[in-house]
Order: structure tokens, then sequence, then C-alpha cells
């Protein structure tokens, strides 16, 4: 039951090349930054990234993007980060862009076993009717483009609504931070830093959470446990310092 291993590089030093991950956190709040960072020293590439975005140009998942080791990322937000832009205007990066709550329901629908779901988001668009451009060509056209969906009608409290299919996401691995963690896997997320790590977590055949303290099994009241350790798989208890290296995505001053 004790899953806790003694370092960040221990617990990435598995994942091989070409595997997908599903990479928690909102903006720069709740990022696995010390898993992101052993898994950038240890030389893996080709990798699939599903996260609500790509970090920025020099913190996050954007250093696995500047040192060129992701192949392709699902998100739903490109923006605070040039280099992402950069590669996908130039082909160099597959982009499948994803409405925010669908990816949410989409990473939650995978940890539960559900294969897929219908939602009205996206309907009568692109999302819908395929073409979203997912790689573009060195000169500027597109090299692959996204596939039309199933969309079926249905009738809710009486009115009938056009909805789209969409398919469930898991992942190979997933990285996750949690603000307090004890040696079962069981996590508490501090804020917003629940929004998408116990989705990627549970959509994860192996999970990895790296924890601002670890705290002795039994001390944290079951009701406050936001994700049960039955979904966690190794824990990487923080140093101080790296428990407090957090960065402000966007600092706004009077």
């Amino acid at each position: 039951m004790d899953k806790v291993v003694q370092s960040a590089v221990e617990a990435v030093a598995d994942i091989p090349d070409g595997a997908t991950l599903a990479v928690g956190g909102f903006g720069l709040c709740g990022i696995p930054s010390v898993l992101i960072r052993a898994l950038l020293d240890s030389g893996v590439q080709d990798l699939e990234v599903v996260s609500n975005n790509c970090g920025v140009d020099d913190w996050g998942l954007g250093l696995l993007l500047q040192a060129g080791r992701i192949r392709r990322i699902v998100a739903s937000y490109v923006g605070e980060n040039k280099e992402f832009a950069r590669q996908y205007l130039a082909g160099e990066l597959e982009v499948e862009l994803t409405p925010q709550g669908t990816l949410a329901e989409r990473l939650r629908a995978g940890g539960s076993g559900i294969a897929a779901f219908y939602t009205r988001t996206g309907v009568g668009t692109l999302v819908a009717s395929g073409g979203l451009p997912w790689r573009y060509s060195p000169d500027g056209s597109v090299l692959v483009s996204s596939p039309p969906k199933p969309v079926e009608t249905f009738t809710v409290r009486g009115v009938a609504h056009e909805f789209v299919r969409e398919e469930a996401i898991t992942a190979d691995y997933a990285l996750v931070r949690a603000a307090r963690g004890d040696r079962h896997g069981n996590l508490v997320f501090h804020s917003s830093a629940r929004n998408f790590n116990p989705l990627c977590a549970a959509a994860g055949a192996v999970t990895i959470a790296e924890v601002e303290e670890l705290v002795p099994v039994g001390s944290l009241d079951p009701d406050s446990i936001h994700l049960p350790g039955i979904f966690v798989d190794r824990v990487v208890a923080l140093s101080p310092d790296e428990a407090t290296d957090k960065r402000i995505e966007r600092r706004t001053v009077a």
C-alpha cells in the first residue's frame, strides 16, 4: 500500500518514447512541474500529451515542447506560449483543440470506463462536421484535419436538440500535483488545481502524483479527500523548495 517513491526521476523512469500522458493543472496552477522536469531530463520523446494547455515558454509542459519532445497535444487553450503557436503553424506539432468542458468530460469518461458521451457543445461547428486543422504542412496548407463526428437528435424536457458524440480519453500515464497526500495515494488539491488534476489522474493507466506535503496515513479527513488512492500508483514527496517553486502565468499590477 505504500506508494511513495524516492524521487521524481525514479517515478518517471519507465515512461517510454511514444507514450500518451494526461497532465494535470490549469494554466500554471497545480501543474506537476517537478515530474515534468524529471521527464525532460530522462530524454523521453515522441510524446502525446493531453492537458488543458501547454504551459508557457520556459515552464511546465513548455519545457518539453521547446525541447521537441511532444509530437501531439490535445488541449483547449493555446495562449501564453509563443513556441506552441510557432510549432503548430509551422507543421511541427499536431494539435487537437477541444472545448474546455468537453476535454474535462472526455477525461472524466475515460477514468469512469465510459466509452463516449453526447454533448451539445460544438454542434453546428467544425467540431462536429470536421475540418479543424490538426497539423499544417510547412507551406501552410492543412495536412491533417479533424474527422466528422456522429450527430444525433435527442429530446430533452420536451425539446429536440442535436448532440455530437465525443469519445473518452485515456492515457498510458498521468502526471498530477496535489497540495497534500498520504502514502496510500489519497490526494487533496488546492482551489483551482482541482479543475483537471483529478480527471487526468483517473484517466491514466499509471498515475504519478507529486505532493507538496506528505502526511501520515489516516490524517486526512475522508470527506476532504478529492481523489482516492485507488487511482494513484506512485507518490513523490516534494522538498520545501520544490513545493514553493511556483510561477505566476500573468502578473497584473496597478
